[in-house]
């Protein structure tokens, strides 16, 4: 999108889907690969000895099952809209988003924490098998990640499981690199060194990723649309007094939302639908808003003292 700032907007329209069955045929095959190298990888790990294939291992493992809940999360969001969820299902996708982001945070953590104690306690590592699996995991990586790279733009949910996907590709790549200089070198110090840098990857990319997911659920503010441009722009559109408790909101990762009182120049309340859907079609149209609630007031009849967003706190 362009920045709202300067009223830029990219229209929903302009998206490219991925038929639905499609997508889901794919996430299937990536969670069966995925399965399959985790089992390797932690029987290797456990018979090299070595800590940064079993943390690869453990990171592929949280690989599958950020899958499978991708999997039914973007199952789950393609429901209709029924009587119990009158939204519909989308923000399923931005729940299991935060709960991937979460896993790899924890994972990271603990990651950090079992190379730190294998700094003071390095062990023996077979390098040569655990070259051996590193490589069929960067291969398994990279197949994932052509199955989930074309969801991932469309969905923050396939996001998540893709940036996993992409963290434990560069960890097989440290984990070679490892069994590369134990052979060459015999320097068994690489190990818990490579765990810490796979561990301080997860930790960079769930932390800066999350905020997006918890930024939705809280019903924060489309982060590309600048609220005074709407305010603005609604201002401008003739037949508008004024406009205040505004709500401006992401009801899933592609719909944003906006809801707003607008108060009806004197004199021009037998025009108030045209006024209404004047504004509405300048916040589509300049914004890409695409759910548009207004309630309209009477110039005599407005609000006192409103708050020009949002709502004040109810008195305690």
């Amino acid at each position: 999108m362009r920045s709202a700032r300067r009223g830029v907007y990219k229209l929903p329209g302009h998206h490219h889907h991925l038929d639905p069955k499609a997508g889901n045929t794919r996430i299937f095959w990536a969670v069966a690969i995925n399965i399959l190298l985790t089992v390797v990888q932690i029987i290797g790990g456990i018979l090299t000895g070595s800590l940064a294939l079993i943390a690869d291992a453990i990171h592929n493992l949280s690989d599958a099952l950020t899958l499978v809940l991708a999997f039914f999360a973007r199952k789950i969001a393609q429901r209709p809209a029924d009587d119990t969820m009158t939204f519909g299902y989308g923000r399923a996708e931005i729940v299991a988003a935060l709960i991937n982001y979460t896993t790899l945070i924890l994972l990271g953590s603990y990651l950090t924490y079992a190379a730190v104690m294998r700094l003071f306690e390095p062990t023996s590592v077979d390098g040569w098998s655990v070259v051996v699996i590193a490589v069929f995991a960067l291969v398994v990586d990279a197949v994932t990640a052509f199955l989930t790279y074309a969801l991932s733009k469309e969905s923050m949910n396939i996001r998540a499981a893709f940036l996993h996907n992409l963290a434990d590709a560069l960890g097989s790549v440290a984990v070679i690199i490892t069994g590369t200089v134990i052979i060459l070198y015999d320097w068994r110090l690489i190990d818990p060194f490579m765990t810490l840098l796979i561990a301080g990857y997860i930790l960079w990319q769930s932390v800066t990723e999350i905020g997006g997911s918890v930024r939705i659920l809280m019903l924060g503010s489309p982060p590309d649309l600048d609220i005074h441009a709407i305010l603005e722009a609604i201002h401008a559109v003739p037949g508008v007094e004024d406009v205040h408790h505004l709500h401006l909101w992401q009801m899933q990762e592609h719909e944003q939302a906006l809801d707003a009182h607008v108060v009806i120049k004197e004199g021009v309340w037998m025009e108030a639908d045209s006024v209404k859907l004047a504004v509405k079609a300048a916040l589509r149209d300049g914004f890409g808003l695409s759910h548009i609630t207004l309630e309209l007031e009477c110039h005599v009849h407005a609000c006192k003292d409103p708050q020009e967003v949002g709502h004040a706190a109810p008195a305690s």
